[in-house]
Protein backbone atom coordinates (compact mmCIF):
# COMPACT_ATOMS: atom_id res chain seq x y z
CA UNK A 1 0.00 0.00 0.00
CA UNK A 2 1.87 3.26 -1.30
CA UNK A 3 1.64 6.92 0.22
CA UNK A 4 0.33 9.52 -1.77
CA UNK A 5 -0.01 13.02 0.01
CA UNK A 6 -0.50 11.00 3.30
CA UNK A 7 -3.23 9.25 1.83
CA UNK A 8 -2.85 5.61 0.91
CA UNK A 9 -2.96 4.44 -2.06
CA UNK A 10 -4.14 1.11 -3.13
CA UNK A 11 -1.71 -1.09 -4.67
CA UNK A 12 -2.46 -4.01 -7.18
CA UNK A 13 0.24 -6.02 -5.45
CA UNK A 14 -0.72 -5.26 -1.60
CA UNK A 15 -2.96 -8.17 -1.61
CA UNK A 16 -0.69 -10.16 -2.53
CA UNK A 17 2.14 -9.57 -0.42
CA UNK A 18 -0.41 -8.91 2.74
CA UNK A 19 -1.71 -12.72 1.98
CA UNK A 20 2.36 -13.91 1.84
CA UNK A 21 2.15 -12.94 4.94
CA UNK A 22 0.09 -15.61 6.35
CA UNK A 23 1.54 -18.78 8.33
CA UNK A 24 3.17 -21.39 6.66
CA UNK A 25 -0.05 -23.92 7.09
CA UNK A 26 -2.48 -20.81 6.04
CA UNK A 27 -0.57 -20.73 3.10
CA UNK A 28 -0.73 -24.44 2.18
CA UNK A 29 -4.41 -24.63 2.30
CA UNK A 30 -4.97 -21.50 0.64
CA UNK A 31 -3.10 -22.68 -2.05
CA UNK A 32 -4.78 -26.07 -2.06
CA UNK A 33 -8.25 -23.78 -2.24
CA UNK A 34 -6.81 -22.00 -5.16
CA UNK A 35 -5.80 -25.39 -7.17
CA UNK A 36 -9.71 -26.83 -6.00
CA UNK A 37 -11.12 -22.95 -7.14
CA UNK A 38 -9.36 -23.20 -10.48
CA UNK A 39 -10.70 -26.77 -11.32
CA UNK A 40 -14.52 -25.90 -10.28
CA UNK A 41 -14.67 -22.60 -12.13
CA UNK A 42 -13.11 -24.33 -15.29
CA UNK A 43 -15.95 -26.78 -15.10
CA UNK A 44 -18.97 -26.07 -12.88
CA UNK A 45 -19.17 -22.67 -15.12
CA UNK A 46 -20.13 -25.30 -18.24
CA UNK A 47 -21.44 -27.59 -16.69
CA UNK A 48 -25.50 -26.81 -17.50
CA UNK A 49 -24.28 -26.47 -21.43
CA UNK A 50 -23.24 -29.88 -20.65
CA UNK A 51 -26.07 -31.06 -19.02
CA UNK A 52 -28.01 -29.96 -21.76
CA UNK A 53 -25.73 -31.48 -24.43
CA UNK A 54 -26.65 -34.78 -22.65
CA UNK A 55 -30.48 -34.22 -22.64
CA UNK A 56 -31.44 -32.36 -19.64
CA UNK A 57 -34.53 -29.78 -19.78
CA UNK A 58 -34.14 -26.73 -18.24
CA UNK A 59 -36.27 -27.70 -14.97
CA UNK A 60 -33.54 -30.32 -14.58
CA UNK A 61 -30.12 -28.01 -14.75
CA UNK A 62 -32.39 -25.87 -12.42
CA UNK A 63 -32.57 -28.75 -10.15
CA UNK A 64 -28.79 -29.14 -10.38
CA UNK A 65 -28.14 -25.67 -9.15
CA UNK A 66 -30.84 -26.64 -6.11
CA UNK A 67 -28.87 -29.54 -5.68
CA UNK A 68 -25.47 -27.44 -5.07
CA UNK A 69 -27.44 -24.91 -3.20
CA UNK A 70 -28.38 -28.27 -0.43
CA UNK A 71 -24.61 -29.42 -0.66
CA UNK A 72 -23.30 -26.24 -0.05
CA UNK A 73 -25.83 -25.44 3.04
CA UNK A 74 -25.36 -28.78 4.83
CA UNK A 75 -21.71 -30.14 3.75
CA UNK A 76 -19.65 -27.99 6.35
CA UNK A 77 -21.37 -29.37 9.83
CA UNK A 78 -20.54 -33.03 8.76
CA UNK A 79 -17.26 -31.74 7.21
CA UNK A 80 -16.33 -30.51 10.38
CA UNK A 81 -17.82 -33.69 12.83
CA UNK A 82 -15.06 -35.92 10.43
CA UNK A 83 -12.60 -33.72 11.14
CA UNK A 84 -13.08 -33.91 14.80
CA UNK A 85 -12.67 -37.43 14.22
CA UNK A 86 -9.92 -38.09 12.02
CA UNK A 87 -7.71 -34.93 12.15
CA UNK A 88 -7.66 -32.08 9.60
CA UNK A 89 -4.71 -33.32 7.83
CA UNK A 90 -6.67 -36.73 6.55
CA UNK A 91 -9.91 -34.82 6.17
CA UNK A 92 -8.07 -32.49 3.96
CA UNK A 93 -6.86 -35.21 1.51
CA UNK A 94 -10.22 -37.08 1.98
CA UNK A 95 -12.20 -34.13 1.03
CA UNK A 96 -9.77 -33.62 -1.76
CA UNK A 97 -9.73 -36.95 -3.20
CA UNK A 98 -13.35 -36.51 -3.60
CA UNK A 99 -13.73 -33.54 -4.95
CA UNK A 100 -11.26 -34.69 -7.79
CA UNK A 101 -13.48 -38.14 -8.07
CA UNK A 102 -16.19 -36.12 -8.66
CA UNK A 103 -14.13 -34.86 -11.90
CA UNK A 104 -13.77 -37.98 -13.21
CA UNK A 105 -17.51 -38.79 -12.64
CA UNK A 106 -18.37 -35.38 -14.65
CA UNK A 107 -15.74 -36.91 -17.21
CA UNK A 108 -17.02 -40.34 -17.94
CA UNK A 109 -20.34 -39.38 -17.53
CA UNK A 110 -21.55 -39.77 -21.46
CA UNK A 111 -19.81 -43.17 -21.86
CA UNK A 112 -22.37 -44.40 -19.32
CA UNK A 113 -25.00 -43.65 -21.85
CA UNK A 114 -29.17 -44.05 -21.31
CA UNK A 115 -29.40 -47.43 -19.12
CA UNK A 116 -32.40 -48.78 -17.17
CA UNK A 117 -31.98 -49.69 -13.62
CA UNK A 118 -34.72 -52.23 -12.21
CA UNK A 119 -37.24 -50.62 -14.58
CA UNK A 120 -36.20 -47.38 -14.20
CA UNK A 121 -34.47 -45.35 -17.20
CA UNK A 122 -31.20 -43.67 -16.17
CA UNK A 123 -30.50 -40.48 -18.87
CA UNK A 124 -26.69 -39.59 -18.40
CA UNK A 125 -26.74 -36.28 -17.24
CA UNK A 126 -28.00 -38.06 -13.72
CA UNK A 127 -24.40 -38.86 -13.08
CA UNK A 128 -23.35 -35.26 -13.29
CA UNK A 129 -25.30 -35.08 -9.87
CA UNK A 130 -23.20 -38.14 -8.53
CA UNK A 131 -20.48 -36.24 -9.17
CA UNK A 132 -21.89 -32.99 -7.85
CA UNK A 133 -21.72 -34.66 -4.90
CA UNK A 134 -18.21 -35.39 -4.98
CA UNK A 135 -16.92 -32.37 -6.42
CA UNK A 136 -17.98 -30.03 -3.61
CA UNK A 137 -16.79 -32.37 -0.64
CA UNK A 138 -13.30 -30.49 -0.19
CA UNK A 139 -15.65 -26.80 0.36
CA UNK A 140 -16.88 -28.49 3.15
CA UNK A 141 -13.89 -27.85 5.19
CA UNK A 142 -12.67 -24.35 3.83
CA UNK A 143 -15.58 -21.54 4.69
CA UNK A 144 -15.62 -20.99 8.41
CA UNK A 145 -11.72 -21.73 8.55
CA UNK A 146 -11.27 -19.07 5.95
CA UNK A 147 -13.14 -16.85 8.24
CA UNK A 148 -11.70 -17.49 11.11
CA UNK A 149 -8.04 -17.35 9.83
CA UNK A 150 -8.38 -13.64 8.57
CA UNK A 151 -10.71 -13.18 11.89
CA UNK A 152 -7.58 -14.04 14.19
CA UNK A 153 -5.09 -12.51 11.72
CA UNK A 154 -5.87 -8.41 10.98
CA UNK A 155 -7.51 -5.60 13.78
CA UNK A 156 -10.89 -4.57 13.19
CA UNK A 157 -11.20 -1.57 11.49
CA UNK A 158 -9.07 -3.69 8.34
CA UNK A 159 -11.23 -6.62 8.24
CA UNK A 160 -12.32 -5.83 4.63
CA UNK A 161 -9.04 -5.40 3.62
CA UNK A 162 -7.68 -8.65 5.26
CA UNK A 163 -10.66 -10.59 3.07
CA UNK A 164 -9.76 -8.47 0.07
CA UNK A 165 -6.25 -10.22 0.56
CA UNK A 166 -7.48 -13.86 0.39
CA UNK A 167 -10.30 -13.19 -1.63
CA UNK A 168 -7.91 -11.42 -4.47
CA UNK A 169 -5.88 -14.78 -4.25
CA UNK A 170 -8.69 -16.76 -4.71
CA UNK A 171 -10.67 -15.66 -7.61
CA UNK A 172 -7.66 -15.28 -9.33
CA UNK A 173 -8.76 -18.81 -10.38
CA UNK A 174 -11.83 -17.72 -11.09
CA UNK A 175 -9.98 -15.64 -13.81
CA UNK A 176 -7.42 -18.58 -15.13
CA UNK A 177 -9.93 -21.08 -14.71
CA UNK A 178 -12.66 -19.83 -16.94
CA UNK A 179 -9.41 -18.91 -19.41
CA UNK A 180 -8.11 -22.27 -19.29
CA UNK A 181 -11.42 -23.76 -19.87
CA UNK A 182 -11.77 -21.33 -22.87
CA UNK A 183 -8.80 -22.39 -25.28
CA UNK A 184 -9.36 -25.80 -24.94
CA UNK A 185 -12.74 -25.30 -26.38
CA UNK A 186 -11.43 -23.15 -28.96
CA UNK A 187 -9.32 -26.13 -30.06
CA UNK A 188 -12.13 -28.79 -30.09
CA UNK A 189 -14.65 -29.36 -32.80
CA UNK A 190 -17.27 -30.48 -30.44
CA UNK A 191 -18.36 -28.96 -27.15
CA UNK A 192 -19.23 -32.10 -25.31
CA UNK A 193 -15.15 -33.35 -26.27
CA UNK A 194 -13.82 -30.47 -25.25
CA UNK A 195 -15.49 -30.64 -22.03
CA UNK A 196 -14.45 -33.67 -20.98
CA UNK A 197 -10.67 -32.43 -22.11
CA UNK A 198 -11.34 -29.55 -19.92
CA UNK A 199 -12.62 -32.16 -17.03
CA UNK A 200 -9.43 -34.20 -17.22
CA UNK A 201 -7.47 -31.12 -16.62
CA UNK A 202 -8.94 -30.07 -13.60
CA UNK A 203 -8.69 -33.87 -12.47
CA UNK A 204 -5.08 -33.10 -12.75
CA UNK A 205 -5.21 -29.68 -10.90
CA UNK A 206 -7.30 -31.85 -8.10
CA UNK A 207 -5.23 -34.76 -7.47
CA UNK A 208 -2.05 -32.03 -7.55
CA UNK A 209 -3.40 -29.91 -5.19
CA UNK A 210 -4.48 -32.89 -2.77
CA UNK A 211 -1.04 -34.62 -2.89
CA UNK A 212 0.28 -30.93 -2.12
CA UNK A 213 -1.64 -30.53 0.58
CA UNK A 214 -1.24 -33.87 2.31
CA UNK A 215 2.58 -33.46 2.52
CA UNK A 216 2.57 -30.14 3.46
CA UNK A 217 0.47 -29.58 5.58
CA UNK A 218 1.03 -29.50 9.83
CA UNK A 219 -2.08 -29.89 12.05
CA UNK A 220 -0.15 -30.64 14.87
CA UNK A 221 -0.97 -27.36 16.32
CA UNK A 222 -3.68 -26.17 14.41
CA UNK A 223 -7.39 -26.10 16.01
CA UNK A 224 -9.25 -26.15 13.14
CA UNK A 225 -11.52 -29.39 13.27
CA UNK A 226 -11.35 -29.85 16.91
CA UNK A 227 -13.98 -27.43 18.11
CA UNK A 228 -16.82 -29.30 16.34
CA UNK A 229 -19.61 -29.97 19.03
CA UNK A 230 -22.27 -31.43 17.28
CA UNK A 231 -26.31 -30.36 16.46
CA UNK A 232 -26.28 -28.83 20.49
CA UNK A 233 -23.87 -26.19 19.13
CA UNK A 234 -25.20 -25.26 15.76
CA UNK A 235 -28.58 -23.97 17.51
CA UNK A 236 -26.43 -22.28 20.07
CA UNK A 237 -24.64 -20.29 17.59
CA UNK A 238 -27.85 -19.95 15.48
CA UNK A 239 -29.18 -18.31 18.75
CA UNK A 240 -26.53 -16.02 19.35
CA UNK A 241 -25.98 -14.48 16.06
CA UNK A 242 -25.12 -11.20 16.81
CA UNK A 243 -28.36 -9.10 16.07
CA UNK A 244 -26.57 -6.36 13.53
CA UNK A 245 -26.49 -9.69 11.62
CA UNK A 246 -30.09 -10.07 10.82
CA UNK A 247 -30.85 -7.20 8.73
CA UNK A 248 -28.00 -8.18 7.05
CA UNK A 249 -28.76 -12.19 6.68
CA UNK A 250 -32.50 -10.98 5.85
CA UNK A 251 -31.29 -9.09 2.74
CA UNK A 252 -28.37 -11.36 2.18
CA UNK A 253 -30.71 -14.67 1.47
CA UNK A 254 -33.12 -12.46 -0.44
CA UNK A 255 -30.17 -11.08 -3.04
CA UNK A 256 -28.43 -14.56 -3.22
CA UNK A 257 -31.93 -16.37 -3.52
CA UNK A 258 -32.23 -14.35 -6.62
CA UNK A 259 -29.20 -14.84 -7.91
CA UNK A 260 -30.04 -18.28 -7.42
CA UNK A 261 -32.95 -18.52 -9.72
CA UNK A 262 -31.01 -17.67 -12.81
CA UNK A 263 -27.07 -17.96 -12.01
CA UNK A 264 -26.98 -21.62 -13.60
CA UNK A 265 -28.45 -20.42 -16.45
CA UNK A 266 -26.25 -17.75 -18.02
CA UNK A 267 -24.30 -20.25 -19.69
CA UNK A 268 -27.65 -21.33 -21.29
CA UNK A 269 -28.60 -17.60 -22.23
CA UNK A 270 -24.75 -16.62 -23.76
CA UNK A 271 -24.74 -19.64 -25.81
CA UNK A 272 -28.40 -20.81 -26.92
CA UNK A 273 -30.73 -17.75 -25.95
CA UNK A 274 -28.44 -14.89 -27.07
CA UNK A 275 -26.42 -17.14 -29.20
CA UNK A 276 -23.75 -14.48 -29.05
CA UNK A 277 -20.16 -15.30 -29.90
CA UNK A 278 -16.83 -13.18 -31.15
CA UNK A 279 -15.68 -12.90 -34.48
CA UNK A 280 -12.56 -10.38 -35.57
CA UNK A 281 -11.57 -11.74 -38.82
CA UNK A 282 -9.63 -14.54 -38.74
CA UNK A 283 -10.31 -15.31 -35.13
CA UNK A 284 -13.85 -16.47 -34.42
CA UNK A 285 -15.37 -17.87 -31.06
CA UNK A 286 -18.03 -19.96 -30.85
CA UNK A 287 -20.83 -18.98 -28.15
CA UNK A 288 -19.24 -21.32 -25.99
CA UNK A 289 -15.75 -20.03 -26.24
CA UNK A 290 -16.85 -16.73 -25.61
CA UNK A 291 -18.51 -17.14 -22.64
CA UNK A 292 -15.23 -18.46 -21.32
CA UNK A 293 -14.15 -14.73 -22.45
CA UNK A 294 -16.74 -13.08 -20.69
CA UNK A 295 -16.00 -14.70 -17.44
CA UNK A 296 -12.45 -13.82 -17.43
CA UNK A 297 -13.56 -10.20 -18.82
CA UNK A 298 -15.91 -10.06 -15.35
CA UNK A 299 -12.96 -11.90 -12.95
CA UNK A 300 -10.60 -9.40 -14.09
CA UNK A 301 -13.07 -6.34 -12.96
CA UNK A 302 -13.56 -8.18 -9.70
CA UNK A 303 -9.84 -8.29 -8.99
CA UNK A 304 -9.49 -4.63 -9.80
CA UNK A 305 -11.85 -3.38 -8.14
CA UNK A 306 -12.08 -5.23 -4.59
CA UNK A 307 -8.86 -3.77 -3.27
CA UNK A 308 -10.27 -0.29 -3.47
CA UNK A 309 -13.56 -0.73 -2.35
CA UNK A 310 -12.23 -2.70 0.54
CA UNK A 311 -9.65 0.27 1.14
CA UNK A 312 -12.59 2.87 0.52
CA UNK A 313 -14.79 1.08 3.28
CA UNK A 314 -12.67 2.24 5.52
CA UNK A 315 -13.49 6.00 4.74
CA UNK A 316 -17.23 5.69 4.11
CA UNK A 317 -18.13 2.30 6.05
CA UNK A 318 -19.39 -1.32 4.69
CA UNK A 319 -22.47 -0.61 4.47
CA UNK A 320 -22.49 1.39 1.15
CA UNK A 321 -19.64 -0.72 -0.33
CA UNK A 322 -21.98 -4.06 0.38
CA UNK A 323 -25.22 -2.22 -0.47
CA UNK A 324 -23.04 -1.89 -4.60
CA UNK A 325 -22.39 -5.23 -4.35
CA UNK A 326 -26.00 -6.35 -4.19
CA UNK A 327 -27.39 -3.66 -6.02
CA UNK A 328 -24.93 -5.14 -8.97
CA UNK A 329 -26.47 -8.71 -8.31
CA UNK A 330 -30.07 -7.36 -8.40
CA UNK A 331 -29.53 -5.37 -11.68
CA UNK A 332 -27.96 -7.90 -13.58
CA UNK A 333 -30.44 -10.80 -14.58
CA UNK A 334 -32.50 -8.04 -16.44
CA UNK A 335 -29.97 -6.93 -18.14
CA UNK A 336 -28.64 -9.45 -19.47
CA UNK A 337 -31.67 -11.06 -20.93
CA UNK A 338 -32.74 -7.82 -22.36
CA UNK A 339 -29.88 -7.33 -23.85
CA UNK A 340 -28.92 -7.66 -27.40
CA UNK A 341 -27.24 -10.34 -29.21
CA UNK A 342 -24.17 -7.95 -29.48
CA UNK A 343 -20.64 -9.14 -28.19
CA UNK A 344 -19.56 -5.93 -27.12
CA UNK A 345 -23.03 -5.06 -24.76
CA UNK A 346 -22.83 -8.82 -23.46
CA UNK A 347 -19.03 -7.97 -22.84
CA UNK A 348 -19.65 -4.49 -20.95
CA UNK A 349 -22.77 -6.66 -19.19
CA UNK A 350 -20.35 -9.50 -17.80
CA UNK A 351 -17.38 -6.54 -17.04
CA UNK A 352 -20.23 -4.86 -14.77
CA UNK A 353 -21.28 -8.12 -13.03
CA UNK A 354 -17.46 -8.15 -12.19
CA UNK A 355 -18.50 -5.02 -9.45
CA UNK A 356 -20.89 -7.28 -7.45
CA UNK A 357 -17.48 -8.75 -5.85
CA UNK A 358 -16.14 -5.72 -4.81
CA UNK A 359 -18.24 -5.81 -1.70
CA UNK A 360 -17.67 -8.97 -1.30
CA UNK A 361 -14.79 -8.43 1.54
CA UNK A 362 -16.86 -5.50 3.05
CA UNK A 363 -19.69 -8.14 3.03
CA UNK A 364 -17.46 -10.36 4.77
CA UNK A 365 -16.45 -8.10 7.49
CA UNK A 366 -19.78 -7.25 8.32
CA UNK A 367 -20.31 -11.19 8.80
CA UNK A 368 -17.30 -12.04 11.06
CA UNK A 369 -16.99 -8.55 12.63
CA UNK A 370 -19.69 -8.06 15.16
CA UNK A 371 -18.64 -11.73 16.40
CA UNK A 372 -15.75 -12.14 19.95
CA UNK A 373 -12.32 -12.95 19.09
CA UNK A 374 -12.26 -16.62 18.93
CA UNK A 375 -16.40 -17.29 17.43
CA UNK A 376 -15.12 -15.89 13.67
CA UNK A 377 -15.79 -19.36 11.83
CA UNK A 378 -18.94 -20.31 14.09
CA UNK A 379 -20.53 -17.60 13.54
CA UNK A 380 -20.12 -17.14 9.55
CA UNK A 381 -21.10 -20.93 9.64
CA UNK A 382 -24.07 -20.39 11.31
CA UNK A 383 -24.77 -17.43 8.90
CA UNK A 384 -24.04 -19.31 5.75
CA UNK A 385 -25.78 -22.49 6.94
CA UNK A 386 -29.05 -19.99 7.47
CA UNK A 387 -28.76 -18.06 3.87
CA UNK A 388 -27.77 -21.44 1.97
CA UNK A 389 -30.68 -23.43 3.82
CA UNK A 390 -33.04 -20.76 2.63
CA UNK A 391 -31.67 -20.27 -1.13
CA UNK A 392 -31.81 -24.29 -1.61
CA UNK A 393 -35.07 -24.24 -4.21
CA UNK A 394 -34.24 -20.83 -5.85
CA UNK A 395 -32.63 -22.76 -8.55
CA UNK A 396 -35.19 -25.16 -9.36
CA UNK A 397 -38.08 -22.82 -8.79
CA UNK A 398 -36.35 -20.40 -11.80
CA UNK A 399 -35.47 -23.51 -13.51
CA UNK A 400 -39.24 -24.36 -13.72
CA UNK A 401 -39.98 -20.47 -14.54
CA UNK A 402 -37.54 -20.69 -17.38
CA UNK A 403 -38.02 -24.05 -19.03
CA UNK A 404 -42.01 -24.11 -18.22
CA UNK A 405 -44.07 -27.00 -16.49
CA UNK A 406 -47.27 -28.78 -15.69
CA UNK A 407 -49.34 -29.19 -12.85
CA UNK A 408 -49.83 -32.43 -12.09
CA UNK A 409 -53.06 -34.10 -12.51
CA UNK A 410 -54.42 -31.06 -13.98
CA UNK A 411 -54.61 -29.62 -17.59
CA UNK A 412 -52.84 -26.42 -16.18
CA UNK A 413 -49.33 -26.19 -17.74
CA UNK A 414 -46.92 -23.12 -17.95
CA UNK A 415 -44.81 -22.79 -21.16
CA UNK A 416 -42.08 -20.96 -19.60
CA UNK A 417 -40.38 -17.90 -20.35
CA UNK A 418 -36.65 -16.86 -19.54
CA UNK A 419 -37.27 -13.47 -19.23
CA UNK A 420 -40.19 -13.73 -16.42
CA UNK A 421 -37.81 -16.03 -14.77
CA UNK A 422 -34.95 -12.94 -15.05
CA UNK A 423 -36.92 -10.30 -14.41
CA UNK A 424 -38.76 -11.79 -11.45
CA UNK A 425 -34.73 -12.57 -10.11
CA UNK A 426 -34.32 -9.02 -10.51
CA UNK A 427 -37.55 -7.53 -8.42
CA UNK A 428 -36.41 -10.11 -5.63
CA UNK A 429 -32.91 -9.22 -5.67
CA UNK A 430 -33.81 -5.31 -5.56
CA UNK A 431 -36.09 -5.93 -2.14
CA UNK A 432 -33.48 -7.74 -0.88
CA UNK A 433 -31.20 -4.19 -1.68
CA UNK A 434 -33.49 -1.96 -0.59
CA UNK A 435 -33.95 -4.03 2.14
CA UNK A 436 -30.28 -3.98 3.34
CA UNK A 437 -30.37 0.16 2.95
CA UNK A 438 -33.14 0.75 5.34
CA UNK A 439 -32.79 -1.53 7.85
CA UNK A 440 -28.59 -2.84 7.64
CA UNK A 441 -26.40 -1.83 10.32
CA UNK A 442 -22.55 -0.66 10.07
CA UNK A 443 -19.75 -2.49 12.23
CA UNK A 444 -19.02 0.13 14.72
CA UNK A 445 -15.31 -0.43 13.51
CA UNK A 446 -16.01 1.71 10.20
CA UNK A 447 -18.94 3.55 11.44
Amino acid sequence: MSTEGGAEVPDALDPFRQFLSFERDVLVLSVAMFAFSLGFQMTSRYVPEYMAALGASAFVIGLFGTVGNVIGAVYPYPGGALSDRIGSRLSLTLFGLLSTLGFVVWLVAPAFGTITVAGVTVAPWVWIFVGLFLAQAWKSFGLGATYAIVKQSVPPSRLARGFASTEVFRRTAFLVGPLIAAGVLYLAVDFAVGFQYVLAIAVLFGLLATVTQHVLYDASSDSIGKEFEGLRRIRADLRNLPPELRPLLVADTLVRFANGMVYVFFVIVVTQFLAVGLDLGPLSLSPAVFFGLLLAIEMVVALVSMPPAAALAERVGLKPIVALGFSVYAIFPILLISAPADALVVAALFAFSGLRFAGLPAHKALIVGPAERDTGGRVAGSYYLVRNAVVIPSAALGGAIYGGFSVPFSEVTYAGSPTVAFGLATAIGLVGTGYFLAFGREFEAYA
